[in-house]
């Protein structure tokens, strides 16, 4: 009597939520501004702004914007304004900071404003290794967006997941 395999994994209601699957196409570029500052340490009005209007902006049409100065120069928060007020014609979008900073920003964005409807009363598993630079944090947001409505939320894959959180009956 031979045994019939089956994948158990395949019949079960378990469903995946990959990160992956929601990553926002489109260019990422880091804005340094030290460059526009005097000996890369001093932020002088008059000459700040002479770089910011001689920038070409269109450069960051339909790009994702990460704003930083990577000198130890205090940046005072409206110079981060102004030139956000010349990205925001072009860029997808603008945050301060770095890249993971960005996506995050990105992530939240999404997430907050998806339709998770489908993984109601269901056990879910957040695919865990990805390809594209999914941060850190958008998993946390995973967590706080399917946790409330999910049966179970697991972390993984499926052949070798962990439990994080079970619904108490």
């Amino acid at each position: 009597m031979e045994k019939e395999i089956v994948n158990r994994v395949a019949k079960s209601q378990l469903m995946t939520f990959d990160l992956e699957d929601y990553y926002p196409k489109g260019e990422r570029r880091v804005l340094d501004i030290k460059d526009w500052l005097y000996e890369g340490l001093i932020l002088r009005e008059k000459e700040f702004r002479t770089h910011v209007e001689a920038q070409d902006w269109t450069a960051y049409q339909d790009v994702y914007v990460a704003l930083t100065c990577s000198s130890d120069a205090i940046i005072p928060g409206w110079a981060y304004m102004l030139v956000t007020s010349k990205l925001l014609p072009y860029a997808k979008k603008v945050v301060v900071g770095d890249l993971e900073d960005l996506e995050t920003a990105l992530y939240q964005t999404l997430l907050e404003n998806l339709d998770v409807s489908e993984f109601t009363d269901k056990p879910v598993i957040i695919k865990g290794c990805s390809h594209k630079p999914v941060p850190e944090n958008a998993y946390l947001m995973a967590m706080a967006k399917l946790q409330p409505i999910a049966k179970s939320v697991m972390y993984g894959e499926a052949c070798s997941s962990v439990p994080l959180y079970k619904r108490k009956k």
